[in-house]
């Protein structure tokens, strides 16, 4: 660590600074925002900047930890939790785990239409991240209806569809190397040449460009450690001793950066490390995790994700900067949900016609009011499947009875196969 007290011109200089009105909002904006050097250098008054970047760096110093994931290969880190952040931890802890129930956010209705609409958005967005291709009306269509990717787009998003439904289902669970190759391999399944899928890369060329200028931006360790320093994330994952406890968020974020500053897979590790993330929060109780589009913020602020890793890079491995990122792609993602949850309880209104109809179940109602939302639409009984959570057996039962009421009307694809239309009976009786 680099020395940062101040020689005596400098402390007077920091002094006459302090003393300025301007001096407390530009320390609020650097700490509440965590600015690096580059962007210091530009506040206010430049010629004092030098100092007052070395007030801040000493301050930061001050209340920073230092974390070694692997003593041998001398992978050391180091954080801070300041005011500001300590704040934002709040609020997420109060609003993602003990602090607000299912129940007061999410109506018993729409429970499952918001995890099915999440388990989409998160799949799609974060393919997109990696330079997946597609709409989502298309993208989400093939899920709905459990079509075959076409492409390799689409190929992308229904393997993270996988992963996180294989998450969801082993949220309990530690994480061992083999279980870090299963998510690897479901996300890079037939996108990826078979014999790099699930095992770490065997070379050094991997290298982190900027997609845009083709600069080199990192340079991963070598691949001759990755054994050890992979079991050290494994083993950093599964414990959290009170001695050395870290917040899960902070964890749950060094975990997510640690997967990209190492690399450990040739291709698909931002991926990975988005699905671990995930699976970190599930396992600590954070249950809103799973009602949230998180790599649709991340999309949204690409730039910024990227500039998270490159500013802890280049400054001492200070890995703050990546969770106060973290922090406030949580924070808007939430923000997401809830303005998604007001238009879904704005649709209550017009859904609770068809919920009057005798002999209609909440099922039924839901797929009346989307073909209400959209003449074009159709079903089947995959989709149906699929979107419910229910057997194939119950989803052709809820479809067939609304054909025989003539709600819906049944067209033959071929022998097998149906699609469900708008009936007849439906504008006479509904629009």
């Amino acid at each position: 660590m680099a020395d940062y007290t101040l020689p005596d011109n400098e402390k007077s200089t920091l002094f006459l600074l302090k003393e300025t009105p301007s001096f407390d909002y530009f320390f609020h904006k650097i700490e509440s925002e965590y600015l690096p050097w580059n962007k210091v250098k530009y506040i206010g008054n430049e010629k004092n900047n030098v100092s007052l970047w070395k007030e801040v760096k000493l301050i930061r110093r001050l209340i920073s930890k230092k974390f070694s994931l692997n003593a041998k290969n001398k992978l050391e880190i180091n954080y801070g939790i300041n005011d500001y952040l300590q704040q934002k931890l709040h609020y997420l802890d109060f609003n993602f785990g003990a602090g607000i129930q299912k129940e007061q956010l999410l109506s018993d209705l729409d429970k499952h239409q918001y995890l099915s609409n999440a388990l989409m958005e998160e799949s799609i967005f974060s393919s997109m991240i990696e330079g997946a291709t597609t709409t989502r009306v298309k993208a989400k269509d093939m899920l709905r209806k459990g079509k075959k990717p076409s492409n390799k787009s689409e190929q992308m998003i229904l393997n993270n569809y996988k992963t996180i439904q294989y998450i969801s289902e082993s949220k309990n669970e530690e994480i061992t190397i083999e279980k870090l190759f299963e998510i690897h391999r479901l996300v890079t399944e037939n996108t990826l040449e078979e014999e790099s899928c699930g095992v770490f890369r065997t070379s050094n060329d991997v290298l982190v460009m900027n997609q845009i200028t083709g600069e080199i931006v990192h340079t991963p360790p070598s691949f001759e450690e990755l054994n050890e320093l992979m079991q050290s994330l494994c083993d950093f994952f599964n414990n959290n001793p009170k001695e050395n406890f870290i917040h899960p968020i902070v964890k749950a974020s060094i975990m997510h950066f640690l997967i990209g500053y190492i690399h450990p897979f040739v291709d698909g590790n931002g991926r990975t490390a988005r699905a671990l993330f995930y699976w970190y929060l599930l396992k600590n109780g954070y249950w809103l995790t799973e009602y949230l589009s998180i790599s649709r913020v991340i999309l949204k602020t690409k730039t910024q994700y990227e500039k998270a890793y490159i500013n802890t890079e280049i400054d001492e491995m200070d890995v703050t900067y990546f969770i106060h990122y973290q922090v406030k792609v949580l924070i808007q993602a939430f923000e997401d949900l809830k303005i998604y949850i007001s238009k879904k309880k704005k649709e209550e209104n017009k859904l609770y016609k068809y919920l009057k109809l005798p002999n209609i179940n909440e099922r039924q109602a839901q797929i009346l009011f989307w073909i209400e939302e959209d003449n074009n639409r159709f079903f089947t009984v995959k989709e149906i499947e699929n979107v419910f959570k229910i057997t194939n057996q119950t989803a052709r039962t809820d479809i067939e009875e609304l054909v025989e009421r003539e709600f819906l009307k049944k067209i033959s694809i071929n022998k097998k196969s149906f699609n469900y239309w708008k009936g007849e009976i439906f504008e006479k009786a509904f629009m």
